[in-house]
């Protein structure tokens, strides 16, 4: 862009900002207050700043080890000058902060120590080749004040030549002269007399790593999840209900939780399962702290000994198993039984206990029920689910400690290849992959603690020979200190190498999978994976063993090393709890968690930009959709109700995507029959008719079809005002064009003739020779006859309003960042009919006085010449976009696109590998329109026209990322 357009968009910025807020400007540059909310923060504001700056200045009074782990992708990504100077003023800033701030420095930033007294500013500057900007306000280099505290920051920018430019120029230089580079030597002397800032909080209640809230005086007290979770517990025994389980995320406290409802029972006789003595010491440790219980009514059965005696009885299930010990106890001795991570009750030994005793209540407690060896946890308790806290919900209520994810591209060997499935032992362990696991922990690991961590490797040879290796090199000036442990490791021995980890005499310990659950590491910092993702499921235990709450441990760091892994895809259904099966839906997820910088309990998630592309690329690959894993999700949902689910359930328990399985085979239903889950039920007819309802209704993306179709099966027959009536009673409005479109849907007049054929020739609706709508004579005498196909048809209704209110507006035609179709664009405009297949690109529709434009940035190499346009985005509120070629001004449509005579609806997908859908970035207007040429294969020139698409407003940053990053990486 030349600097003439740059002048002028810089001063159409300048007067929209500060003298008229109509100016039509490109909105880079304006001033702008930088707040932490549901659409910005300051985390949100520094990050795209850094993305176009050539140098930064971050002057802080204060910095936390957590904001710059929030930052550490970005900041290992910038390749200009970047400075960040700070003080000891008031003892803020921990040894820890220093030290990660000095660990940037291999980054090659500038980290400084200000001289100055009192030095307590809050100023983020940043240059570009034609301008300065700078935020300034109450926001420290803290997490909290970067993404969750109320801060007031403002966002100015200047050009290079102005009076403000040279101000901050002038106090950049004064900051930098007044100030010295952080020394490992200067936080020595730091640390050695430092105190941190009084506890304020010291004389609240405090949470233990056991998840017990203490007050001042001792007392022990339920955290807010255990108070909710023993509430559900008692309704469930009010409701003369004598089994439930709970599920909650590993370290959320469920053994103080059942402790707790034990206290509030007060059994008689009370029997605690679990299936390692280890657990069974720790529980009894917790129980006897909520209890308040002398010793002597705790006992154990384990091995040889047998302590039934006590009235709290504490039994590992292998010694509780066997024939023996169980004969010797009657069923009616214990009134209340617990089961600790009960998703193991399926086993034969859990389940013999379980047929045995004849308790007045049994509580299950898991952190995963779902199992995938056919046992169905939920059926053991009846199906009575009281409470479920998953991790995302954990975090966000800091029952957790906050993690920090990083998506790191594992190593690319000389031969241009990168880890796989079939990489050989010896490139896994070869010195420069070793070498780049180190340097790549030191990076993103914290500097300030001493490591404690777990490693996941891909196979047993390759833990043993790889801690070998690493035990030769050093991690930042010390001598690494790792154990490799497998499946071949005795009990005694693991326990022997965690309490090795625990109290600081080993870094890292390396395995396959032997870790995932059952084992307690509360100071563990750091998890790394060495190998593909296998299970989300397991990722997610793997990922917990990190998360407990203890003090002194201010986060996780989550390093995954990222191969060329077929199930790389996994990674983002893990890590979002995405079990949807929709790519829309993960692809969503990875927008949103780059568009907001935290997740729950301001976690984070990061790839860098090799990482990232193969994770998409993954997610690309795989049809996630595919008749096994559709299967599979049936059955957990299944083993959920404990009935075939319908579609509700789904939704329910954000399990699959309900739209996928309605339109998979044509119908849910369909699919449970191809599926061998259950016989098909219906005619032919009533088949279709579910065919057309999921098809051309429940997909439809607007609540109209599914409400008036409602109205129908009800009432028989409507009208253009009772329409109206129906939908203005849930805050619709249509106009009778509108109407009529609507109604063109449900007697399929909307769709084409091959269309038709598809859906069985069947419309479910009828329009009569007054104008009027009829039900279908055969779908009502179906749907009022037939419970089951009147069930489903129901079903179908009120899960598509209840998905359509939760993913889509409803007061526009499009919802931005969502997914659509060209046949979509055609009903959601309100066209006469599907005309999708002459969409090419973009069409003007001369009665709506709409036009959407569907653009593809990526092209294909199979595309032709005269096709390949070369549309980009430029900036969040910019689109460079081409008409098809051999077009000109005076070309009708053009005429219409260029003059904004038209609604212009953008659209776009990165390639075609995404399937048919292209995300909605919404309405734009079109400027700057002029004729030009592209060369057809023959190197003709065609004639064309360019001009820029500009949106009404900017495009939401993580949906610009998703395109622009992918692309020029």
């Amino acid at each position: 862009m030349s600097m003439d357009l740059t002048f002028e968009g810089f001063s159409r910025d300048l007067d929209f900002g500060y003298v008229n807020k109509r100016t039509d400007a490109p909105k880079k540059h304006h001033p702008e207050l930088v707040l932490n909310n549901e659409t910005n923060s300051m985390l949100r504001a520094l990050r795209f700043e850094m993305r176009r700056a050539s140098s930064f200045t971050f002057s802080v009074a204060f910095v936390s080890p957590r904001a710059i782990a929030l930052l550490k992708q970005e900041l290992i990504d910038f390749e200009g000058v970047g400075r960040i100077i700070t003080s000891d003023y008031l003892g803020f800033n921990s040894p820890a902060a220093f030290a990660e701030l000095l660990n940037l420095q291999s980054l090659g930033l500038d980290v400084r120590i200000s001289a100055r007294e009192a030095f307590h500013p809050k100023g983020y500057v940043f240059t570009q080749p034609d301008g300065v900007t700078a935020i300034l306000g109450s926001s420290n280099l803290t997490e909290g004040a970067l993404a969750r505290n109320h801060e007031w920051n403002l966002r100015v920018s200047a050009s290079r030549e102005s009076d403000l430019a040279a101000q901050f120029t002038n106090l950049l230089d004064e900051e930098l002269f007044s100030s010295e580079p952080l020394t490992q030597s200067w936080i020595d002397r730091y640390s050695t007399g430092y105190q941190p800032p009084a506890d304020r909080t010291s004389k609240r209640a405090s949470r233990d790593q056991n998840g017990i809230d203490q007050t001042p005086n001792n007392e022990i007290t339920p955290n807010a999840m255990q108070i909710d979770a023993l509430s559900a517990i008692a309704s469930v025994r009010e409701a003369n209900k004598n089994r439930a389980l709970v599920i909650s995320a590993t370290g959320t406290g469920k053994t103080i939780l059942s402790a707790f409802d034990v206290q509030t029972v007060n059994p008689q006789k009370m029997l605690f399962i679990a299936h390692r003595e280890q657990i069974l010491d720790r529980s009894i440790a917790a129980f006897k702290n909520v209890l308040g219980a002398p010793a002597t009514d705790f006992g154990k059965v384990v091995g040889s000994k047998r302590e039934l005696d006590k009235r709290y009885v504490f039994a590992t299930v292998q010694t509780l198993s066997q024939e023996h010990v169980l004969e010797a106890i009657d069923p009616e001795t214990f009134d209340y039984i617990l089961i600790d991570e009960v998703h193991r009750a399926g086993a034969s030994s859990f389940q013999k206990v379980i047929d045995h005793f004849k308790p007045h209540f049994l509580l299950g407690m898991t952190a995963t029920p779902e199992r995938t060896d056919g046992q169905n946890v939920f059926e053991i308790f009846d199906y009575n689910v009281p409470y479920e806290i998953r991790l995302n919900s954990a975090l966000e209520l800091g029952m957790l400690t906050p993690f920090h994810y990083y998506g790191v591209a594992d190593l690319t060997f000389d031969d241009g290849t990168t880890t796989s499935d079939a990489t050989s032992l010896r490139k896994l362990v070869a010195p420069e992959r070793v070498e780049h696991i180190v340097k790549t922990i030191e990076i993103y690991g914290q500097a300030g603690v001493d490591p404690r961590g777990l490693i996941f490797c891909s196979r047993n040879d390759e833990a043993r020979e790889l801690s070998e290796e690493l035990n030769k090199l050093k991690l930042r000036g010390k001598q690494l200190r790792t154990v490799a442990l497998t499946g071949q490791d005795s009990v005694e021995e693991r326990e022997r190498v965690v309490g090795l980890l625990e109290s600081g005499e080993i870094d890292y310990i390396l395995s396959v999978d032997i870790f995932n659950e059952g084992v307690d590491i509360p100071t563990l910092n750091q998890v790394i994976m060495l190998r593909q993702t296998q299970s989300s499921i397991i990722f997610v235990q793997q990922l917990g063993r990190g998360l407990r709450k203890v003090k002194g441990k201010e986060f996780l760091v989550v390093i995954d090393f990222i191969g060329n892994y077929a199930n790389n895809f996994l990674i983002p259904i893990a890590l979002f709890g995405d079990d949807s099966l929709n790519k829309e839906s993960l692809r969503k997820n990875l927008i949103a968690a780059e568009e907001a910088g935290v997740l729950s309990g301001l976690s984070s998630v990061s790839f860098d930009k090799i990482a990232q592309k193969r994770v998409l690329q993954s997610l690309t690959a795989v049809k996630l959709d595919s008749l096994q894993n559709l299967k599979t999700a049936i059955e957990v949902v299944r083993n959920r109700v404990g009935r075939t689910p319908l579609l509700a359930d789904f939704m329910k328990y954000e399990s699959v995507d309900p739209v996928v399985l309605a339109t998979r085979e044509g119908n849910y239903p369909a699919l449970l029959e191809k599926l061998k889950i259950t016989p098909s039920q219906y005619s032919i007819e009533e088949s279709n008719f579910l065919t057309c309802i999921s098809q051309e209704m429940f997909a439809s993306k607007r609540p109209h079809e599914l409400l008036l179709l409602r109205f129908l099966l009800i009432n028989g027959s409507l009208n253009f005002d009772t329409a109206l009536i129906e939908l203005a009673s849930v805050g619709l409005s249509a106009d009778e064009h509108q109407f009529k479109t609507i109604m063109k849907s449900l007697t399929l007049e909307f769709n084409t003739e091959p269309e038709i054929k598809a859906l069985g020739g069947i419309s479910p609706v009828q329009k009569l020779p007054d104008g009027t709508y009829s039900l279908s004579e055969s779908l009502a005498t179906s749907y009022q006859s037939n419970d089951s196909f009147h069930v489903q048809v129901d079903d179908l209704i009120q899960t598509g309003l209840n998905l359509i209110a939760d993913r889509y507006r409803i007061d526009q035609p499009f919802t931005v960042g969502k997914q659509y179709s060209r046949k979509d664009a055609s009903r959601l405009l309100n066209w006469r009919s599907n005309m999708s297949s002459t969409i090419y690109g973009y069409k003007v529709d001369d009665e709506t006085r709409t036009c959407p434009v569907f653009v593809t940035l990526h092209k294909s190499d199979g595309v032709s010449a005269s096709t390949a346009y070369e549309d980009e985005l430029l900036d969040p509120q910019t689109l460079q976009w081409f008409t098809r070629s051999k077009r000109n001004l005076q070309s009708k449509e053009v005429d219409s696109i260029v003059n904004n005579k038209v609604k212009i609806h953008v659209f776009a997908k990165q390639s075609d590998a995404d399937g048919p859908g292209h995300y909605y970035l919404g309405q734009a207007r079109a400027e700057e329109a002029f004729e030009t040429t592209m060369p057809d294969k023959d190197e003709k020139a065609l004639s064309v026209v360019r001009m820029y698409l500009k949106f009404e407003n900017p495009i939401q940053t993580g949906l610009f990322d998703y395109f622009h990053s992918v692309l020029s990486s």
